[in-house]
């Protein structure tokens, strides 16, 4: 099968195409012929070696662990879908090696659901990772609820443009910080009020909207930009962070909770998503599509730091 792989860790420039062996199908696990590949951050950071780490690797390592296609088979223990069957799954496993950027991947079945009616399968790709990190944080991380206000510190990338969406659907008030000419965007997803990081104090900014405080402060960027924004949040208040644990002895004084989120490949959350999807209540917006040899471009582009929404390969 055609893949995009790497045989060492680098820059976009390792990227190459690459003749690979199908991969084998277990007792409860179902391969896609994949359609689409969605590009995210952490597939940069795969690449450039960062998850070495964390996790077992196997070279050639093929990036990617969003995806949507169409079952080609199945183990015999799979019961929940069938061959032809429309797809899309959140494909992290155990290891790093095996991923979407291919004509073929296997998931678990306990990863993988149908895919939204709705939309195509470009843009269901979109959505796994990015759509379960925003829900997992939303709902696991923050307990957000009905009349509670949020602040999304970047709310304009993949992971923003889902969980403005998804907190609107649970009834929050939502502010988003973003650049300037990305508030039109965000307004459009449903947020209530927009903040320019790059130009005003976010806490004080967000003091101003939501007196005293808000209750709940999402973190897609961490480091100085989440330092910014933790004084928005009153005393009492939630804190989710999906970049960076949160241990700083600042949260108790204040009696303020705080949760690191590492997104988990869950299919009954994939079929929430869908629901929503199919629901009009959960939009997918992507900035650009790239074929399966425009992986390089695509990393540059997603590396750049100016993604509004999610990035896309088509791999047939």
């Amino acid at each position: 099968m055609r893949a995009m792989a790497i045989d060492e860790y680098g820059g976009p420039e390792v990227l190459h195409l690459a003749e690979l062996p199908e991969p084998k199908i277990g007792p409860d696990v179902v391969r896609i012929r994949v359609h689409a590949a969605g590009v995210n951050p952490v597939d940069t950071t795969m690449r450039a070696g960062g998850l070495d780490a964390a996790f077992p690797v196997i070279f050639p390592i093929v990036p990617g662990w969003d995806v949507a296609g169409t079952v080609e088979r199945v183990g015999p223990a799979v019961t929940t879908v069938a061959p032809g069957d429309p797809v899309f799954a959140y494909a992290r496993k155990h290891f790093v090696g095996e991923g979407t950027y291919a004509e073929l991947v296997t998931v678990p079945e306990s990863s993988v659901a149908h895919a939204p009616a709705s939309i195509d399968l470009e843009q269901a790709a979109a959505v796994p990772l990015a759509g379960l990190t925003a829900y997992q944080a939303l709902t696991h991380g923050l307990a957000l609820a009905e009349g509670d206000t949020l602040l999304i510190v970047g709310a304009a990338g993949g992971v923003g443009t889902f969980a403005v969406q998804i907190a609107k659907a649970r009834g929050a008030r939502v502010i988003g910080t973003a650049t300037a000419p990305k508030h039109d965007y965000l307004r459009g997803l449903g947020a209530d009020a927009a903040i320019d990081y790059s130009s005003a104090d976010v806490a004080a900014a967000a003091r101003e909207l939501a007196p005293p405080g808000v209750a709940a402060l999402l973190d897609v960027v961490g480091g100085e930009a989440l330092e910014a924004a933790l004084g928005a949040v009153r005393d009492g208040g939630r804190v989710c962070s999906i970049k960076q644990p949160l241990t700083d002895e600042r949260f108790s004084a204040r009696g303020i909770r705080p949760r690191y989120v590492f997104v988990r490949p869950s299919a009954e959350q994939l079929e929430e998503l869908a629901r929503m999807v199919d629901g009009g209540l959960l939009g997918v917006h992507i900035e650009q599509v790239f074929g399966l040899e425009q992986a390089a471009e695509a990393h540059e582009r997603s590396e750049s730091g100016r993604v509004t929404g999610k990035l896309v390969l088509r791999v047939a």
